[in-house]
């Protein structure tokens, strides 16, 4: 079979598209045929070795995948040959085809295509733990949205307006903020890209507090970090809940804990991953649910590029110069 695989860490155009040797499923395994697989920031840090998971090299990157069952190991009921399914395996999603856990496959609903289904595992997985388990988001309260055209942005959107807060959603340009508001988004904001001046992060705070009516966020989603953190966190309301998503602007900054204290605020660490493998049937459950939600319509998942497995650096390099909106899916 065919797999892009990281032989070195570097940038992601050294991917290398090679012949390799099909996997077999163990015991509680499940061989899947992939027809889809969503690319995730993760997948940007572990071709770098930035990773806090570092799988021994060769590997291909790629952590959730759509397709259909081929083979069963040893022990394994459900799913069966033949069954449509999504499944989370870490990495190997950049690849024709893939072991996976029979425990972590989800069935796919037959109104879902596989470019939908491989592409919100992770994201819609990540936002609905933070907004509903590490944020407890009520309805009426006022979510700002960092980052909000990328994968876990978009779907942070969607969930808030689904609990029924209002949804403010920053983004780096004007078609950004037009697509979040399109997913949901109350009203939103464009915010300078790269490094701020002191200036510009006092700009960024101001934006925040005029969006929310000059009380500042409840909840603020930030998957950005970087220069946008101190800032952000200036403009929380009181007992507001500040959520760690991720650092896509590269830095992880240091904040002046004084903050938390003037507005006794919550700095809250968002880690869905870990969540899952601590509590891994609550964590079927709610992708469970989403998966649900999707198919019935109330979710939207969006796919801005569908880029063939021969091109996959391509669709990493999308999300590490920011240029993904929504999700992007690789197929073989």
């Amino acid at each position: 079979m065919k797999a892009a695989q990281c032989r070195h860490y570097g940038p992601p155009e050294e991917l290398e598209l090679r012949e390799v040797t099909a996997p077999s499923p163990g015991k509680g395994q499940v061989l899947i045929s992939i027809k889809s697989c969503g690319v995730n920031f993760p997948d940007v840090l572990l071709i770098q070795d930035k990773y806090q998971f570092k799988p021994p090299l060769p590997f291909s990157p790629g952590g959730e995948i759509a397709g259909i069952v081929k083979a069963t190991g040893e022990g394994v009921t459900t799913p069966k040959p033949g069954d449509r399914v999504i499944a989370s395996i870490g990495t190997g999603g950049f690849a024709e085809e893939a072991v996976a856990e029979a425990a972590r496959c989800i069935p796919m609903p037959d109104s879902l295509d596989f470019d939908v289904a491989s592409c919100f595992f992770i994201t819609y997985g990540t936002s609905w733990h933070a907004l509903k388990d590490r944020a407890q988001l009520k309805p009426g309260e006022k979510l700002v949205v960092l980052g909000a055209a990328g994968g876990v942005g978009l779907a942070a959107v969607e969930i808030g307006r689904a609990i029924g807060a209002r949804v403010i959603a920053g983004a780096s340009s004007e078609e950004k903020v037009a697509l979040a508001k399109r997913h949901g988004a109350d009203e939103g904001f464009v915010y300078p890209a790269g490094k701020l001046s002191k200036e510009q992060q006092k700009t960024f705070s101001e934006d925040i507090k005029r969006a929310t009516g000059g009380s500042g966020a409840d909840v603020l989603y930030d998957p950005v970090g970087s220069d946008y953190a101190e800032p952000a966190l200036r403009a929380m309301n009181w007992g507001g809940r500040y959520l760690v998503v991720g650092f896509a602007a590269g830095d992880i900054p240091r904040v002046p804990l004084n903050l938390t204290l003037l507005k006794g605020s919550s700095i809250v660490g968002v880690f869905w991953g870990a969540s899952v493998a601590r509590n891994p049937k609550k964590g079927l459950a709610d992708l469970a649910e989403i998966t649900r939600l999707i198919a019935e319509g109330k979710l939207r998942p969006h796919i801005s590029a569908r880029i063939p497995l021969s091109r996959a650096g391509e669709a990493i390099r999308l999300l590490m110069d920011r240029k993904a909106q929504g999700k992007v899916v690789v197929v073989p």
